[in-house]
C-alpha cells in the first residue's frame, strides 16, 4: 500500500458519464480517492451518501471527490443517479487503479478466500503527493474523518 509522501500513481479511467478522466489533470486541487467494493450495496451506499451529504464542505477545501470500484460505467451511472451523488465515480473494470494503489487484495469470508476491494481512501494533495491513507474504512463516519484530515 502507498504511504503519505509517495507520489500518487497517475491513471486514466472512464467516469460515470463515460468520459475519460486523468488524475494528473486534477493537479492543484486536493483529491479524495476512495475505493469501495460495489455500487448500490448497503455499506457502499452509506459511504457514498456520507460523501454526498458533506459535499459542500469538500468544495470549500478545494477538494475533488472520486469514488472508484470495479463496476461498469453503466452501474456507476445508475448508482450516481439513484442516490444523487454530486461527485464523479470511476469504473475500474480492469482493476488498473486498484493494482496501482494496492487496494485489490485477497479477502476471506466464511473461510473462503477471494480477491476484492479493500475499502480505502487516499487524500492526494495539490502537488500530487499522498497526504493521508485510510485503511479498513467504516462507511458511516468516513467522510467526517476525511474532512478532519483535510483541515490539518
Amino acid at each position: 500500500m502507498l504511504q503519505p509522501g509517495d507520489t500518487a500513481p497517475d491513471f486514466e479511467a472512464m467516469t460515470d458519464e463515460d468520459k475519460p478522466l486523468k488524475l494528473s489533470d486534477l493537479r492543484g486541487q486536493n483529491v479524495i480517492l476512495y475505493f469501495y467494493p460495489r455500487a448500490d450495496t448497503p455499506g457502499c451506499t452509506k459511504e457514498a451518501c456520507s460523501f454526498r451529504d458533506n459535499f459542500p464542505r469538500f468544495s470549500t477545501e478545494n477538494a475533488v471527490v472520486l469514488g472508484v470500484s470495479t463496476d461498469t460505467v453503466k452501474a456507476q451511472s445508475k448508482f450516481k443517479q439513484k442516490y444523487q451523488l454530486p461527485f464523479t465515480l470511476l469504473a475500474d473494470t480492469d482493476k488498473d487503479i486498484h493494482e496501482k494503489y494496492g487496494t485489490w487484495v485477497e479477502k476471506s469470508m466464511y473461510g473462503k478466500k477471494y480477491m476484492g476491494t479493500a475499502r480505502s481512501t487516499f487524500i492526494i494533495g495539490p502537488d500530487g503527493k499522498i497526504r493521508k491513507v485510510f485503511e479498513n474504512v467504516k462507511p458511516e463516519q468516513h467522510a467526517e474523518q476525511v474532512l478532519t484530515a483535510l483541515a490539518e
